[in-house]
């Protein structure tokens, strides 16, 4: 994630994000410990759940758990950021002992641990029961059919964040598409050289990712050990094209993304806009604060004037592993911790996670906080109205890890021009049609 966005092969986590400065803002909930039964039935004493998570301060939402759940402890443990958990959790997975009971795993990595059936059915145990109560796109991540795997835990829907007193200096107006998003890099780029309209991070695979998930590319088509694979669609391929012509007439920079040169790019108006998600308000304000008040969010541009899609980039999950002894009771804990109203309002307000929760969604007290950074902007409100317009339909590859790391590979020479976007995809579809043969997967595309 970057909350939830970042690729498990970049220096970058989301653990690192959320250290820096927030995420986003987190689910909530309605019916509290009651959507799961409350407390801890079917065991003589007392129960100890591990659970295995980045997300900083939420020792407090554990204790508010134990408080009202006497016959379960959790054993909190943080286990790294991303990567580092992961490979633990592999570890531990392999050897067949030392895997938490609850572990968060972001959106892109829960398909690669279903696949090795490292993760329980939960629906077996009451998830189901909340499922109404979360953005639909969400539970959609979480589950396969009337299978669930995790509770959704925050999100990354995608909006744009601009520069007001350049757009107003230069007389830009804000993009509704993606037509007129070119013509006013255009337009910049014409009145001052010096500034790019926006940057396209060839490092970054969840970023481009999101860019793909909103133009309606499906890469991947799970079944079991059946694969589809499609990474150069014609959705794929239409993103391709025109990312190329802004970076080929120098509109927008191929700089990489989240590093110290690259907050300062932001921070000094190298860059009119910068395309993120809903995280992204409450991380440019920490790293990017000498321009504070100079900013503002809006919607993300439309492949077509008059519609209304977006897409995700980041978002986590509470999961809960096949190795537990405990499932009933760590099911309840992952539903209390993301559905319950006051520790998903925690989340939410000292975390920093944008919520995959209706209730707090739509909360007035999210929905109408203003922020100074954004001149007083509601900003909130740009990214509720994305998150109930993502796509849906979209899936991960069983090891994304790996179609992050070839993505890197293959888009990196587009930025010094030894090779284009629209060749990167068709190289990443071939690596990666052969890397799943080899991994076992009957393969289409």
């Amino acid at each position: 994630m970057r909350s939830g966005g970042m690729t498990g092969n970049q220096r970058f986590s989301r653990g690192d994000f959320l250290r820096i400065g927030g995420a986003g803002l987190a689910g909530a909930g309605l019916l509290g410990s009651a959507a799961c039964g409350g407390g801890s039935q079917g065991s003589g004493g007392p129960v100890t759940l591990t659970f295995w998570s980045w997300v900083p301060h939420i020792e407090n939402e554990v204790k508010m758990f134990e408080k009202a759940h006497p016959k379960i402890k959790i054993k909190y443990v943080n286990a790294g950021q991303g990567t580092p958990e992961y490979t633990k959790l592999r570890t531990a997975l392999k050897s067949g002992s030392g895997a938490p009971d609850v572990v968060q795993i972001e959106f892109q990595y829960l398909r690669t641990f279903e696949q090795i059936n490292a993760l329980a059915d939960i629906s077996k145990y009451g998830a189901s029961k909340v499922k109404n109560d979360f953005v639909p796109w969400t539970w959609e991540q979480v589950s396969e059919g009337s299978k669930v795997y995790a509770i959704p835990q925050d999100s990354g829907p995608m909006g744009l964040l601009y520069r007001k007193d350049i757009f107003d200096k230069y007389g830009l107006k804000v993009p509704q598409t993606w037509d007129e998003f070119a013509q006013e890099a255009a337009k910049l780029r014409k009145a001052n050289p010096n500034i790019f309209m926006t940057d396209f991070p060839p490092n970054d695979g969840g970023w481009v990712t999101g860019l793909l998930w909103q133009a309606g590319s499906r890469p991947f088509k799970v079944n079991g050990t059946n694969l589809t694979i499609s990474i150069n669609d014609a959705a794929a391929k239409k993103v391709a094209g025109y990312w190329q012509k802004l970076i080929d007439n120098k509109l927008a920079d191929t700089a990489p993304d989240f590093n110290n040169e690259w907050y300062s790019a932001l921070d000094r108006g190298k860059y009119a806009v910068w395309v993120s998600a809903a995280w992204g308000p409450v991380f440019l304000q920490g790293i990017a604060k000498k321009s504070k008040g100079k900013w503002r969010a809006a919607p993300l541009p439309q492949w077509n004037a008059g519609e209304h899609i977006s897409a995700n980039w980041g978002g986590s999950t509470s999961a809960v592993t096949a190795q537990s002894q405990h499932p009933k009771e760590a099911t309840e804990f992952a539903i209390w911790l993301n559905h319950n109203s006051k520790s998903a309002k925690m989340l939410a307000d000292k975390s920093f996670l944008f919520p995959t929760l209706s209730s707090l969604l739509d909360s007035p007290s999210f929905k109408n906080k203003s922020y100074s950074f954004y001149g007083g902007q509601q900003v909130n409100q740009v990214f509720i109205d994305s998150s109930k317009h993502v796509n849906l339909g979209f899936q991960w590859s069983p090891f994304q890890d790996y179609v992050y790391t070839q993505m890197t590979n293959q888009l990196g020479p587009v930025s010094n021009g030894k090779s284009t976007l629209s060749q990167a995809f068709d190289n990443l579809q071939n690596q990666v049609v052969k890397y799943a043969k080899s991994q076992g997967f009957k393969v289409q595309g």
